[in-house]
């Protein structure tokens, strides 16, 4: 793991912890990566509620709740689409965050609206949603790296100021 990420899946452990605070992960293009990271830490299960990986379209409306018109209406890889992810793993799993990912890593399966290396990540919080959109660039290793990362640094965000 590299050294940066593991700091920043351990400064997330540790904030949660010290604010007696859970997440639950709904990840797509990442695969369960978000979830890897933090179980590597002992004691993950205090912050940790679980994760799902909802690689399937189906899968997103069936264990998540995500409608499927709003798949139909604003693709899978959007930010409407993640934040209702994030909502529905943040309810799924009891947690006070939900954090989610849909993306195309690629090497195929980018569009000219959507090309490969787009993640959008969302994230459930206890005030509210939100979700923001990145361009990780081509190579699949590197994209879900990328999105893990970035996924962890927007919830380290989001616990600062409580």
């Amino acid at each position: 793991m590299e050294t940066d990420k593991k700091n920043r899946v351990q400064e997330v452990f540790n904030l949660l912890k010290e604010k007696k605070m859970t997440f639950a992960s709904a990840e797509s293009c990442t695969g369960g990566n978000i979830a890897h990271y933090i179980t590597l830490i002992p004691g993950s299960s205090d912050v940790f509620r679980g994760g799902v990986v909802t690689y399937a379209t189906p899968t997103k409306t069936k264990v998540l709740g995500v409608p499927a018109n709003m798949i139909e209406r604003h693709g899978v890889v959007s930010r409407e689409v993640v934040e209702a992810m994030a909502r529905g793993a943040r309810d799924l799993m009891e947690a006070d965050f939900g954090i989610a990912t849909t993306g195309v890593a690629g090497p195929s399966g980018g569009t000219e609206l959507t090309p490969v290396g787009t993640v959008w990540i969302g994230i459930a919080t206890p005030s509210g949603v939100n979700a923001r959109c990145f361009q990780f660039g081509k190579g699949r290793r590197k994209v879900i790296g990328q999105a893990t990362k970035a996924a962890y640094s927007m919830l380290y965000e989001a616990l600062l100021p409580l």
